[in-house]
């Protein structure tokens, strides 16, 4: 392969490769396990879930090849087989049973703002120890990403009345009597 001169060091490029295949290898798994539960919801909220994780894990899908693109262009190569997905990874799968639609949704919170978490140390080591800004701004754009489809998913499990400003005053919901 040609040598690149693109401004880093090999070893910078070798540091950002690696973080993009961590980033890689979550966004994968969270696509899988977007589509999983696209597949298995149930309940009252089926369409909207549904519809939702189709949404979400299609993005996922740009985003995975997206990552995969940043790592070769760098000179690197993507991690590509389950294993190393579980094994650079930090999402979790969950084999094995088909939880409740409510707990699909929060499994999916909690993955993202895991994923959020993640990338922001990973932009601060772009900048700040390997001088890629270019990767920098990449995952901040991930990042930004990842920050909405939680908000989208949070606000489905929420559940609480909001003031027509936008406040909240801890207002109990009001609910049929025996329910």
């Amino acid at each position: 392969m040609r040598k690149l001169n693109i401004g880093l060091t090999e070893e910078q490029r070798r540091g950002v490769v690696e973080l993009l295949n961590h980033d890689l290898s979550d966004t994968y798994l969270l696509q899988i396990k977007t589509k999983k539960y696209h597949w298995d919801v149930v309940g009252p909220a089926f369409r909207t879930l549904h519809e939702l994780w189709e949404e979400q894990y299609q993005a996922l899908s740009l985003n995975v090849d997206s990552i995969a693109e940043r790592v070769r262009t760098l000179g690197g190569f993507p991690v590509g087989t389950a294993e190393g997905f579980l094994k650079m990874g930090s999402i979790k799968e969950d084999a094995g049973r088909v939880p409740l639609a409510t707990e699909m949704v929060s499994n999916l919170v909690d993955n993202h703002e895991q994923i959020v978490r993640n990338l922001r140390e990973h932009i601060d080591q772009c900048s700040e120890k390997f001088h890629d800004e270019g990767t920098a701004d990449f995952l901040t754009g991930l990042m930004e990403q990842h920050e909405e489809m939680a908000w989208m998913l949070r606000s489905f499990i929420e559940g609480e009345e909001i003031i027509s400003d936008g406040s909240n005053e801890n207002v109990k919901l009001k609910t049929p009597v025996g329910v």
